[in-house]
């Protein structure tokens, strides 16, 4: 019998499978004004994020202070732990994708694909576009390719003159090392972040039957224990770890509309829209309301629809740009930048920055905490709202087909989407625009995308895509949030009440105000490695727990007695059983083809 909280019914084998556990999702919960929560989870995390809102808007000068000594101390002490991690989860990903494992089916061996093939990577397309993609995807080449502070051996990136002005010495090859360093962190090791936290998600709660929740995962090694004091701490990260990441990217966006509105006021329009703290603060209070509307409104008729605006902005605002742009250059720059990417892969994923940055032409001083050890914190917070999404689609997949098609499917759109808007701005740089010196004078990443916009035609319709869409990214981002926090904070139900969901809303915008408040981009740092810490210890035990899972999973299915169900199926009904290799059942389905009136 399926658990009372899930959505899903069970195959006629699966009573072998599920976690032997009385407990149901929620049976704790304290219902309280319209909200259904797991006290302790919701308490705990709810009342020091809102104690850190209120300590950082009270005093913003002080906090951003303590938020840079926290940024350093981190990169100082744990940025080899965050390295090695990030590199550990590829390896777990590409072990249980090939090993005797990957023909193990998420949700059992008689469970169905939800949705389809097309839709499944449409999906995973969706989940890989967001507000850090279009802050970056221009403003991070510009970057490397002004300020290198990771290099290729024997290559002269360039110098300053006498005059301060930065002069590019190999102006193709430094384009080439940008947008290859920029492939690197929106590459595999993001995804394979993800892909550990779906397939752990995804097996837990549609193999075994527990809750949608991260303390579930640790069900091998705890058992019944994770509704129990380690459990409410599990979660309690993850909501930390959601909440912050969610902030970072809410931060970013706000940055980014705010320079969107201004950049087409001034260039467009004539008219001077104020860009601040203050303008920033108002947009993200704006979006919020919005966000709060499509909680409302529901996954079908919220989120559903403004993904897939999101999917067709941003497929007509790539192409455009692909075709109005300097298009051969970047057809090459592409396969090209792709290339150097793999050849340097090792040495960019195990570079720690032991002797500073000081020895060799391999490494430059800063490099690991100015870009990697922030981007690897970012993915590790933004990882349970990714994966969680990623298990609620993928149920009926196999573990093959899981791990390969989300380390390999976003990763090819997120090179192609860098590689024509970064490369389109790279392009220009090299014929002579400012792009970079703009960046440096104003210190403003956010304004990357809309000064590229300047050097090609249709820059006010294409600015004004720019800025839709990171809206609407916005409001998905805060949506699905909330739908998350929610699962997490009501004990792993999969319907968290509307009010609920609309509280962590308010919560993550919130957040992202008062990070900006005290000290913009440099917070937004400081807040995605600090809440990623902790919770990328908590995913290397995760990786361990999956391996347990899906060995005890292996064992089940080669067993007697799972052969003996077999065989009474297939004796006494109508039930098609394939098989995949070493005796593992890929499916089980009824070949009945019921008449009506029977």
């Amino acid at each position: 019998m399926a658990r009372r909280d899930s959505p899903f019914e069970e195959g006629p084998t699966d009573d072998l499978f599920r976690a032997d556990s009385d407990v149901e999702p929620g049976e704790s919960n304290v219902n309280v004004a319209g909200f259904d929560i797991q006290p302790i989870v919701f308490g705990v995390s709810a009342g020091i994020i809102l104690l850190f809102i209120v300590y950082t808007a009270l005093a913003p000068e002080q906090a951003g202070e303590y938020y840079g000594m926290v940024f350093d101390w981190i990169n100082a002490n744990f940025g080899w732990f965050y390295i090695i991690a990030a590199n550990i989860f590829i390896v777990a990903v590409l072990y249980f994708a090939f090993s005797k494992y990957g023909n193990i089916r998420l949700g059992g061996p008689g469970a169905d694909k939800e949705f389809s093939d097309t839709s499944w990577i449409a999906m995973l397309f969706s989940a890989g576009m967001g507000i850090g993609l279009m802050f970056w995807s221009v403003g991070e080449p510009m970057w490397h390719i002004a300020d290198p502070l990771f290099g290729v051996e024997g290559l002269d990136y360039g110098h300053l003159d006498d005059t301060g002005e930065y002069v590019i010495g190999q102006p193709e090859a430094a384009a080439e090392v940008a947008t290859a360093i920029t492939f690197f962190h929106w590459g595999f090791h993001p995804w394979a972040i993800y892909g550990v936290v779906g397939l752990a998600l995804a097996f837990f709660a549609f193999n075994r039957g527990l809750p949608l929740t991260f303390r579930s995962v640790f069900w091998p090694i705890l058992g019944d224990r994770i509704y129990g004091p380690w459990g409410h701490l599990v979660d309690i990260l993850a909501v930390f770890a959601t909440v912050f990441g969610l902030g970072t990217s809410l931060g970013l966006g706000a940055l980014q509309v705010n320079a969107g509105l201004s950049f087409l006021g001034d260039e467009v329009f004539g008219l001077a829209v104020p860009s601040g703290a203050v303008s920033q603060i108002l947009i993200i209070a704006a979006i919020t309301a919005f966000a709060t509307v499509s909680v409302y409104l529901g996954i079908h008729k919220g989120i559903r629809i403004l993904s897939n605006v999101n999917v067709i902005l941003m497929f007509v605002l790539m192409l455009t740009v692909l075709v109005v742009g300097p298009t051969l250059f970047l057809l090459g720059l592409i396969p090209q930048a792709i290339g150097l990417y793999f050849d340097e892969f090792f040495t960019l994923a195990l570079y720690t920055e032991a002797f500073g940055g000081a020895a060799g032409a391999q490494g430059y001083e800063g490099f690991g905490a100015a870009w990697t050890v922030f981007y690897w914190g970012w993915w590790i917070a933004w990882s349970p709202f990714v994966g969680m999404f990623i298990a609620r689609i993928s149920r009926g997949r196999t573990v093959r087909e899981f791990a390969l098609g989300v380390l390999i499917l976003p990763v090819i759109f997120s090179f192609v989407f860098i590689g024509i808007m970064g490369g389109t701005a790279l392009h220009a740089q090299i014929e002579g625009a400012t792009i970079m010196e703009t960046i440096f004078e104003t210190g403003q990443e956010e304004i990357a995308m809309f000064q590229m916009f300047l050097e090609i035609p249709l820059t006010a319709i294409l600015s004004a895509i720019a800025v839709i869409l990171v809206v609407t990214f916005f409001v998905t981002s805060s949506d699905s949030g909330s739908l998350v926090l929610g699962h997490l904070s009501s004990g792993g139900k999969h319907r968290a009440p509307r009010n609920q969901r609309v509280s962590w809303a308010i919560i993550e915008g919130a957040v992202a105000a008062v990070l900006l408040l005290a000290g913009g981009l440099a917070a937004l740092q400081t807040a995605s490695i600090t809440a990623g810490l902790p919770f990328a210890a908590v995913l290397l035990i995760m990786c361990f727990s999956m391996y347990r899972g899906l060995s005890n999973e292996y064992e089940i299915l080669e067993s007697d007695e799972f052969a003996e169900r077999i065989e009474e199926l297939e004796r006494d009904t109508d039930v098609v059983v394939r098989k995949t290799g070493a005796g593992v059942v890929s499916h089980i389905e009824d070949d009945r083809t019921d008449e009506p009136g029977d």
